[in-house]
């Protein structure tokens, strides 16, 4: 039996975002800095993560509503470029970015926002470039015109 068609990323997204939380609020507990006063920077956080989670089911939605999956170990059915997917051409990461930064702010993690440096660079590196070699085999002329007027983030 034969590898599946997919991007072969190297990691689920999910996983890389919750693997830096945990590292991000372990350097808080270790060398605690704070960000923003308390109250604002909870506020702030907590009002990040709504952002991210509604533009993540909008973006899942998009994705069922096409019949594809928003899982990287499942092939891809369709190119989705409605909803979200006009505006960013990877409006989950971004929710998952921002998701990230929510948290990190309403735990007034200094060290964690920082690292969300490395997490776009594992994103980009270990992800996104393999999913877009990916969607460039797989739907051809279709994703090229898609990629040029679509950014990858907003």
């Amino acid at each position: 039996m034969g590898k599946p068609d997919t991007a072969g990323v190297v990691a689920p997204p999910p996983l890389i975002y919750l693997a830096a939380v945990v590292v991000g609020l372990a350097l808080r507990r270790l060398a605690p800095a704070p960000v923003l006063p308390r109250p604002l920077a909870y506020e702030l956080g907590v009002a990040v993560i709504v952002i991210a989670v509604a533009l993540a089911l909008w973006g899942v939605r998009e994705m069922r509503r096409a019949g594809t999956s928003e899982s990287t170990a499942v092939p891809t059915r369709a190119l989705v470029t409605t909803g979200p997917f006009r505006l960013s051409r990877n409006p989950l990461y971004v929710s998952l970015t921002l998701c990230y930064l929510g948290i990190m702010l309403a735990a007034q993690a200094l060290w964690g926002l920082a690292l969300v440096v490395v997490v776009l660079f594992v994103m980009r590196r270990g992800v996104i470039d393999r999913e877009e070699r990916y969607m460039s085999r797989r739907f051809g002329d279709a994703y090229l015109r898609y990629r040029k007027q679509v950014r990858r983030w907003m």
